[in-house]
């Protein structure tokens, strides 16, 4: 399946090939403060490959906060965060945020709760490294 995405105005836009076709797509809702107020509720398929075209990179702002970990992708332009990014040995991994998603089903997506409250950086990393994207690539200086 090849999903499509992006921020509000296009500036942040992906493909994301989900491989086989999802039955269904879990879609964790976190809990972090950030994440209620953007909306973020994520997905990531470690068998995926995510491309990200940024249309003006001077327009998406890095975020990071906490631990400074991730890398949060918000446009500039609408203020919309459709991925989020971290580096693990030399990699780049990443998850996407659902309620970007523009030609997906809402029926697939299974929605939950999660915290990470508590979760120590070395095992925030060992769960990126199982569960997120690890195929990621940019087109676009800057990021």
């Amino acid at each position: 399946m090849l999903i499509r995405g992006s921020c509000h105005c296009g500036n942040i836009a992906y493909t994301l090939t989900w491989e086989p076709d999802p039955e269904r797509i879990p879609a964790r809702a976190c809990g972090c403060t950030f994440c209620q107020k953007h909306g973020g509720v994520w997905t990531s398929n470690p068998s995926g490959a995510l491309r990200v075209a940024l249309r003006d990179p001077d327009g998406v702002s890095p975020y990071a906060f906490g631990t400074g970990s991730a890398r949060f992708h918000v446009c500039g332009r609408c203020g919309v965060v459709p991925l989020v990014t971290g580096e693990i040995e030399g990699r780049t991994y990443a998850v996407v945020n659902v309620n970007t998603f523009n030609d997906v089903n809402p029926a697939l997506l299974t929605r939950a709760a999660t915290s990470f409250d508590g979760e120590t950086v070395e095992a925030r990393l060992a769960r990126w490294k199982r569960n997120w994207i690890p195929d990621v690539k940019f087109e676009g200086a800057g990021q």
